[in-house]
């Protein structure tokens, strides 16, 4: 089983809460769960901090959740995986998210990336490169935005020429999260004026240049990068499914995608009221404990109801993906609600740490600007609902 892959023992105190879910976990999953939050308790939590300084992660996290069981569970025993169901991600999403990690990405690795080469490479293509992404061995990256090209992706402009027996790669892409880390690196190319590839672009290939690592408002210890491609030969057993079809895929992905970051956002707003709960239990004001208030009182509960209702219906949607039945339009409103009301929770939160929550050295302000992407990437709040107006027929 999955969780036995791992060395952790399941923790003897602070084991997870019983919630209301209506997400079929079962006693492997709690267990699961268990180790998964040791984890990133342990080896990510506690040096979170140190990684923000240093503006990266180091590759040895990698190694270490690979050696936990905890990268591309979902990818089959053949090469490398556990072949568990989606559920094991979504408790390491979970516990990630609940941990503060937003630096070691470990769902784009997971769930993000690593299924176009599970769905759309060839037998070669997942023996040679899923057992290093299993064991953390080798990172994935995928590069999509280009520095004039965000959500409309027909507009790239890196071209992918095809020769004899390879492909000729020019162009740049920016914003590529595990930017400096990638060893593979899948490319969003044209192959001709009205097509799109996909092609693997490894990492001691002539030609590919990382460029500057940018600076963020949040997510410091995550590695963003711009990636520059000159004349890069990628062989043609690099291409990723058939020519001419990425646009096509990417748009398939898409929608699993939006729904991880949906599950990343709903336990991450749970993780910003758990912080601020404390706070308003501990700190006085006026002669009482500031969450004895009723202004505070009351919009804590409205939190606290807007938290449930949003779990539900994601929890729904996950349930929709794995039977298959996952709408584009579902994908997007979980997106766009999920991550608005994380904003708006954090924001809402950190009011009431007062001048404290104003301190980087307070997980709330941290919270607060790390937060802040989650309407942005992977499709702004705006494109989800033209997507869900388009579906109603507006």
């Amino acid at each position: 089983m999955l969780y036995q892959r791992t060395k952790l023992k399941t923790l003897s105190k602070d084991t997870p809460k019983k919630v209301k879910r209506v997400l079929p976990f079962t006693e492997e999953h709690i267990s699961f769960r268990e180790s998964t939050r040791k984890f990133f308790e342990t080896e990510v939590k506690p040096f979170h901090e140190e990684w923000e300084k240093a503006g990266i992660v180091p590759r040895d996290i990698w190694l270490k959740a690979g050696s936990a069981g905890l990268l591309c569970p979902d990818v089959a025993e053949e090469y490398g995986g556990s072949g568990a169901d989606f559920l094991y991600n979504v408790i390491i999403i979970e516990e990630s998210s609940r941990a503060g990690n937003t630096g070691f990405f470990i769902s784009l690795h997971n769930d993000i990336i690593a299924p176009y080469i599970s769905e759309y490479g060839n037998e070669e293509q997942k023996k040679r490169w899923l057992p290093g992404c299993v064991s953390g061995e080798k990172i994935l990256a995928i590069a999509m935005t280009e520095p004039g090209t965000g959500s409309d992706l027909k507009s790239i402009r890196t071209t992918a020429v095809e020769k004899d027996d390879h492909f000729l790669l020019n162009g740049s892409k920016t914003f590529i999260s595990n930017g400096q880390l990638a060893d593979y690196v899948i490319v969003a190319a044209k192959t001709s004026d009205d097509a799109m590839s996909l092609l693997m672009v490894e990492r001691d290939m002539p030609g590919f240049e990382r460029g500057r690592r940018l600076e963020k408002i949040g997510l410091k210890a995550q590695d963003t990068s711009e990636l520059h491609f000159t004349d890069v030969k990628v062989p043609k057993e690099n291409l990723i499914g058939k020519k001419g079809q990425g646009f096509r895929y990417l748009m398939t992905k898409l929608a699993k995608e939006r729904l991880v970051l949906s599950v990343g956002a709903v336990e991450a707003t749970a993780a910003v009221h758990e912080i601020t709960l404390r706070y308003l239990k501990e700190r006085e004001a006026f002669g009482k404990k500031i969450g004895s208030f009723q202004h505070i009182r009351f919009k804590m509960a409205e939190m606290k109801t807007e938290l449930e209702v949003c779990r539900s219906f994601c929890d729904q949607a996950v349930n929709a993906i794995m039977s298959g039945e996952l709408t584009t339009s579902e994908a997007s409103m979980a997106k766009w609600y999920s991550t608005e009301m994380q904003k708006r929770h954090t924001d809402d939160c950190l009011q009431f740490f007062g001048g404290y929550g104003y301190m980087l050295e307070y997980p709330i302000a941290r919270a607060y600007l790390d937060a802040r992407v989650q309407t942005i990437y992977a499709g702004t709040t705006e494109i989800m609902k033209e997507i869900i107006a388009r579906s109603i027929g507006l």
